[in-house]
């Protein structure tokens, strides 16, 4: 059995996050942590464990992994912490916001030798698990060109949580949180970006950016771009990847993966998707194979998101 320490409630996927690691049957909540006395209370009890808000006695408890759902801000402190503490770590994206801290938190879980995993679900699924493989095959010859829209209207119909507009313990608006799924795609398919250009913009929220775009450039002069925000109405995502003999487009209207290198758009059979983050790293804490998206993965991810805040023109 997997006990399960719970080191706050701040992010909208928290509750997703623990139905499902319960949802397995070998895990249970043993202990919950959260700065506001009030939530640590009421989550405690909802959840029938111990709970407190001191950090250094949550991770004296007997518990030996840790989902991360605090504030942005504070993740540094509260992953270095879990590492130094012997617990294995299961977070929310992004790992910092800085790319110093993330080679702090890197060192600390390398150090500890502890498992480790940051949830990055559009990299498990079947489409783009497909894509990557005709990449890598080089189906539509050498890439050239890449754009990933993402984006939602948590603004502009108002059903996104207002501590998601605060600039402090968010660290960003739109980029920083939903933008990071293009960006991880964009580090898997496309590899490390050199240069990079973004425009952030204030549509209808004064405090966090809600509209962006960030345009990245690599060594072999492909070019990537990331989109999102959160005030686009009844917008769904799309990928395009352009190459030298070929396009491969997925998602749009009817949310079909498609591609065209010759001989007319052909749309390919799908495999499964991968197993999700949370199965991974549990299974690797019960010896079974190693977590899907580990430490060197969410540093990327850190130091490509840097990139783009600090290149807003």
């Amino acid at each position: 059995m997997i006990k399960l320490g719970l080191a706050g409630t701040w992010h909208v996927h928290f509750g997703g996050y623990v139905r499902e690691f319960l949802s397995r049957g070998d895990v249970e909540i043993a202990a919950l942590w959260d700065p506001d006395e009030n939530i640590a209370k009421a989550k405690g009890e909802e959840l029938g464990c111990r709970y407190t808000t001191d950090l250094d006695e949550f991770y004296s408890w007997d518990f030996g992994a840790v989902q991360v759902c605090a504030a942005t801000n504070i993740h540094k402190e509260v992953l270095i912490k879990a590492a130094n503490a012997g617990k294995h770590i299961f977070t929310e994206k992004v790992l910092t916001s800085a790319y110093s801290d993330a080679l702090e938190v890197k060192k600390a879980v390398e150090d500890a030798g502890v498992k480790f995993c940051i949830s990055f679900p559009w990299r498990t699924r079947a489409d783009f698990l497909w894509i990557k493989e005709a990449l890598e095959k080089e189906l539509i010859g050498q890439v050239t060109y890449m754009r990933m829209r993402n984006a939602h209207d948590g603004v502009s119909r108002g059903w996104l949580p207002p501590s998601f507009l605060d600039p402090v313990p968010t660290c960003g608006g739109a980029m920083m949180d939903l933008g990071a799924h293009g960006m991880y795609l964009l580090n898997w398919f496309m590899g490390e970006p050199v240069k990079c250009t973004s425009v952030f913009t204030n549509c209808l929220c004064n405090s966090v950016e809600d509209n962006c775009v960030s345009v990245f450039s690599y060594k072999n002069g492909a070019i990537g771009v990331s989109e999102t925000g959160f005030v686009t109405g009844r917008n769904p995502f799309e990928l395009e990847i352009a190459g030298t003999n070929g396009t491969i487009l997925a998602g749009g209207v009817f949310d079909k993966l498609c591609y065209n290198n010759g001989d007319g758009w052909v749309y390919p059979n799908l495999g499964k998707g991968s197993k999700s983050a949370i199965n991974s790293f549990c299974d690797a804490i019960n010896g079974d194979g190693e977590p899907l998206f580990g430490i060197d993965d969410a540093v990327a991810l850190t130091k490509t998101m840097e990139m783009a805040y600090k290149n807003i023109i």
